[in-house]
């Protein structure tokens, strides 16, 4: 249930990224060149984003230190 959460962040970082391509192609449409540059660099910063995201979420395993009663180690 708790990887959803992982998994929901890189879908919002996908949609970002396809909002700044996009604005990227306005500025094809625009004949404006530094838009263009800087907004496919912001979609490549979206993308990765997304990509560290959905593969973190796939890849974590959560082996750690298990709930249950506290033992000392003292014996009396």
């Amino acid at each position: 249930m708790t990887r959803i959460f992982g998994y929901a962040v890189g879908v919002i970082w996908l949609g970002f990224t396809l909002m700044a391509l996009g604005a990227r192609s306005s500025g094809v449409q625009a004949g404006q060149p530094d838009v263009i540059f800087w907004w496919t660099v912001i979609a490549s910063v979206y993308a990765l984003a997304a990509m560290v995201a959905i593969v973190g979420t796939f890849r974590h395993q959560a082996n750690g230190p298990r709930k249950g009663p506290v033992r000392s180690g003292r014996k009396g």
